[in-house]
């Protein structure tokens, strides 16, 4: 399944530049960029120069399995002549690149994903591309600090609800004597009750279904299951104190994992459609 795009704006001294993101890589606006480049300038202009095809060609060769090296052999023998000319949507379509896309919509233009856009930001004026970098960064930085920050929270709020939880199971489901082992097995069968309404799993079956992985199934829990999550741990305490049997527990935990993560999930995908209009 393909990720959404997300997007974002930089200003690179004075020029707004577009950023989207599709499929985890970045790409940025070769339309916009032009904006800061005097005179009038075409990207495809760009193209005719035999080092940018030459640039092209190395990075798609790198990143790219599919790349069509036949094809781009014909298009750099044909580069620099004067009666030479390519479209981004030609180079895509005959040689199956990936680092230039042309797109439609309000964010509509020729963008190429971040490598490239430095490149070509080059072509602009060393200064542009300096700053260019600089701003990109900076944008990075700050997505970085966000969703660290909101990871942080939900792991908070997860940590505090699985005391009120351990607590609950201390009041109500560990017989006065055991020993610490006995009270460990509880502890742990509660622990995967959770898993499985939330993740439809236990935790030795994510281990053994994912061997290469740190950690555990939480670990690398989205934002929305860490969320929902604290809840249900929350909501688990609440159903041992009601002294309800751990089958029926499970049921009323699942039902409210699946309508919370619809809720979230849902809202998310507003969210993101509403940021990029």
């Amino acid at each position: 399944m393909k990720k959404k795009a997300t997007n974002a704006t930089i200003n690179v001294r004075g020029t707004e530049v577009a950023v989207i993101q599709r499929e985890g890589q970045d790409y940025i606006s070769l339309t916009d960029m032009l904006n800061a480049k005097d005179g009038d300038f075409f990207i495809s202009d760009w193209l005719r120069n035999r080092n940018t095809v030459e640039f092209l060609g190395i990075w798609e060769t790198v990143h790219n399995p599919d790349f069509n090296s036949g094809e781009f052999a014909i298009i750099k023998s044909q580069a620099g002549l004067n009666s030479y000319k390519l479209s981004v949507k030609e180079w895509v379509e005959k040689t199956n690149a990936i680092g230039l896309r042309a797109t439609a919509g309000r964010y509509g233009g020729t963008y190429a994903h971040r490598d490239i856009a430095f490149e070509f930001g080059m072509w602009i004026s060393p200064e542009f591309k300096i700053y260019l970098i600089m701003e990109f960064q900076r944008l990075k930085e700050d997505e970085n600090r966000r969703l660290s920050l909101a990871w942080n929270l939900n792991r908070t709020l997860a940590k505090i609800n699985y005391r009120l939880h351990t607590d609950a199971i201390q009041a109500h489901l560990i017989p006065a004597e055991v020993t610490p082992k006995q009270a460990s097995i509880t502890y742990a069968n509660e622990a995967d009750l959770l898993n499985v309404a939330l993740f439809g799993q236990t935790a030795r079956e994510w281990r053994d279904a994912n061997p290469d992985k740190e950690g555990n199934m939480r670990d690398h829990a989205t934002l929305e299951q860490l969320l929902v999550l604290a809840n249900i741990e929350n909501m688990n305490a609440e159903f041992i104190h009601m002294e309800l049997p751990q089958g029926e527990r499970l049921k009323r935990l699942n039902a409210i994992a699946i309508r919370q993560m619809q809720t979230l999930t849902a809202r998310t995908a507003k969210q993101l459609e509403g940021g990029s209009r």
